[in-house]
């Protein structure tokens, strides 16, 4: 496979100073409910967000996430604490996402602090959750070593006869995490590879700036 040879021309209009509005978050409000609108499919999740952690000795990983709650200027998902991306977040409570919208040319960065939701919030969503994925947070113990694809299902039947005809309690190590942005850019694909960038930083207050392609 020629991978020089894959190649997208971006022809969407740009982002103009006017369309800009002073803080960020008011803009990753637009920019999010047309990546929702215009999804080309149920196969498709606009709210998908790759995550990026590190551990204090500079070990990055990054997985994909779902982006669940925009409450005033954080942006939640929820998770297994004692996963690989919550031992890092206990360590160092930073994070960077990057939101992908391909059929608008669009992308979105998200760099910032990480901090837990209280526990009332991540009752609430874990019970909002299909029964099965309830289930399956409970019988995970996410990135551990298994011994086999049946210990994983054998766990779930225990889970499901434990609480048969009961409600599913919120696992201790399973809950929300709150990312507070400190830096958000919009990126907007461009002919000839001129593409468009604004970075809002925060200092004590937001401001914004034009980045190179």
């Amino acid at each position: 496979m020629d991978f020089q040879a894959i190649r997208k021309e971006y022809e969407n209009h740009g982002i103009l100073e006017s369309e800009l509005t002073p803080t960020p978050m008011p803009l990753f409000r637009e920019w999010y409910k047309l990546a929702v609108e215009k999804c080309p499919g149920p196969w498709f999740e606009p709210n998908a967000m790759a995550l990026a952690t590190a551990d204090l000795n500079g070990k990055v990983t990054n997985r994909i996430v779902l982006l669940k709650q925009v409450e005033d200027d954080t942006i939640s998902f929820f998770t297994n604490y004692d996963s690989e991306k919550g031992r890092q977040l206990s360590e160092n409570p930073q994070a960077s996402v990057v939101f992908n919208w391909p059929y608008l040319g669009r992308q979105i960065r998200i760099r910032g602090t990480v901090a837990r939701t209280t526990r009332s919030i991540s009752e609430t969503y874990f019970h909002s959750r299909p029964r099965g994925s309830q289930i399956g947070a409970s019988a995970s113990l996410q990135s551990s070593v298994v011994s086999s694809r049946q210990e994983l299902d054998s766990r779930k039947s225990t889970i499901e006869d434990k609480h048969r005809d009961q409600e599913i309690p919120l696992p201790d190590n399973w809950g929300g995490y709150n990312l507070t942005p400190t830096e958000i850019e919009f990126w907007q694909g461009r002919l000839d590879r001129m593409h468009d960038r604004i970075l809002y930083r925060y200092d004590s207050g937001w401001t914004s700036v034009r980045l190179s392609p």
